[in-house]
């Protein structure tokens, strides 16, 4: 049986952070940075481990659709935002 030499990284999905992701772009969200308080904020805010998010545009700071809600965040915050680019179909 054949040995495939692959690193494991290479399935491992590319995240940025949310400032990164280019404006009318989707991702999805894979981690949150920071203090615990700002981490239950965003999440609170519905940019949990997973959800959906649209960068609408700005340069900081920076509108964002989640949940179906525009929301405005700083580029510190969005800084700490993790996400997956996603294609849209």
């Amino acid at each position: 049986m054949p040995v495939l030499d692959v690193e494991m990284s290479s399935f491992a999905p590319t995240t940025l952070p949310l400032c990164q992701l280019p404006a009318g772009s989707l991702g999805r969200v894979r981690g949150l940075t920071g203090d615990s308080d700002f981490c239950q904020r965003v999440r609170e805010m519905g940019f949990g481990e997973s959800a959906f998010v649209t960068k609408v545009g700005g340069s900081g700071p920076f509108i964002c659709q989640v949940n179906g809600n525009r929301i405005a965040l700083s580029h510190s915050a969005a800084m700490c935002i993790q996400v997956e680019p996603l294609r849209r179909r």
